[in-house]
């Protein structure tokens, strides 16, 4: 009986070895290839940490830039470890200490509520602090599980392969980071995506959830202070003090909510007049001019210069204020309108600064990096 017993739990331990590696693994390579996929993204992240933390410009852009493409390259780099097997010891009890960091951090994240999402799959997935919360405490019981005897973890490759696919992992996931800085991320997960409708992506359905909110009244009576609703709201002898209204339920959110398109010298809103126009429109985003790239500053005045010969609306979307304005116009030269948008809506539209979006009818036609800006011929392609 005592044998039967220990046949089931070394078969079970066997199988949940096997489970939590699988598991751990491929969630560590996803996590690592959708921040790699968008080192900025991952950066502009760690910047909300940072203000949450009262240290907002404490840490400069290049560094944290640097720290995220160290950290996706680790998780990624730790679950091809993993999933084959490789440095059995060292790399589960790696991973135990990462994820007990991880674990401690969203336990932070949890209470504290100082950002929406932890970011940890990027844009790819979007998880609630809670929902972070539990899957880290799942993956940190596994990777326990997994640190504990790891050399009954199965290899998939011989030793003598081990350091090429060590290596190769390195290069691969490193390779992903600098191409997507330099051009634009390989996988666009953002509502602003090629082919993305923006106009589609702002409404609300018909018939869709509409946001809740329930009212309280305060009333006195006889020197005793009582809550009520309108559901039973007293007669007129009760004296109202005070009322408050909170909102229970969120209702649809559009995808895009927050995209509103500013004239810097009119002050007019162009939002509509932008996304409903049925030609091309091109956009060249900054966040902010005053960090902008000035190195294709000359190309992308001819583009504007044919786009204006065309008929082709083009306008700059900055966050900038007139001064960064200014600046760059006597920098560059710059001709074309510019608008105000929010920083952050601009640094959701494109991962590069500037980068160029064309749209037609509201619909995103082509994103180009301004390492990579387009020909005439290739903006015409689609028209």
């Amino acid at each position: 009986m005592n044998d039967s017993l220990e046949k089931i739990c070394n078969i079970s331990l066997s199988l949940g070895r096997g489970l939590g590696r699988g598991v751990l693994s491929l969630i560590l390579l996803f996590s690592g290839f959708v921040k790699a996929v968008d080192p900025l993204g991952t950066q502009y992240k760690l910047q909300d940490y940072l203000e949450a933390l009262g240290m907002g410009g404490m840490i400069a852009d290049w560094v944290l830039l640097g720290i995220a493409i160290a950290l996706s390259t680790m998780e990624f780099v730790l679950g091809v470890l993993l999933l084959f097997a490789i440095s059995r010891r060292l790399v589960t009890k790696i991973v135990l200490g990462v994820m007990v960091v991880m674990t401690c951090l969203t336990v932070w994240i949890y209470i504290a509520d100082p950002v929406e999402d932890c970011g940890c799959f990027g844009d790819a997935i979007v998880l609630t602090n809670g929902q972070t919360l539990l899957k880290n405490i799942v993956l940190l019981a596994l990777a326990a599980l997994l640190a504990w005897k790891p050399l009954r973890i199965k290899r998939f490759i011989s030793l003598r392969w081990q350091w090429i696919t060590y290596y190769t992992a390195v290069a691969f996931i490193i390779a992903v980071s600098a191409y997507s800085l330099y051009f634009l991320p390989i996988i666009d997960f953002r509502p602003y995506h090629v082919g993305a409708d923006i106009r589609e992506k702002m409404s609300i359905p018909d018939g869709a959830p509409q946001p809740e909110y329930k009212t309280t009244f305060i009333l006195e009576k006889d020197g005793r202070q009582q809550e009520f609703t309108l559901e039973n709201y007293p007669d007129s002898t009760w004296t109202f003090i005070d009322s408050k209204t909170v909102q229970t339920s969120e209702g649809y959110v559009p995808e895009i909510r927050d995209l509103a398109i500013q004239d810097m010298r009119s002050g007019e809103d162009l939002t509509e007049q932008i996304l409903n126009d049925e030609g091309l429109t091109m956009l060249l985003i900054s966040p902010h001019l005053e960090q902008a790239s000035d190195a294709q500053f000359g190309e992308i005045d001819r583009l504007y210069e044919w786009a204006k010969e065309q008929g082709i609306s083009f306008y700059c979307l900055t966050a900038s204020g007139h001064r960064g304005i200014e600046q760059w116009i006597d920098m560059t030269g710059a001709e074309y309108p510019f608008c105000n948008v929010d920083e952050t809506t601009l640094k959701t539209m494109i991962r590069s600064n500037p980068g160029l979006m064309l749209l037609k009818n509201g619909k995103v036609m082509g994103k180009w990096s301004h390492n990579n800006l387009p020909k005439p011929d290739e903006i015409l392609k689609d028209e």
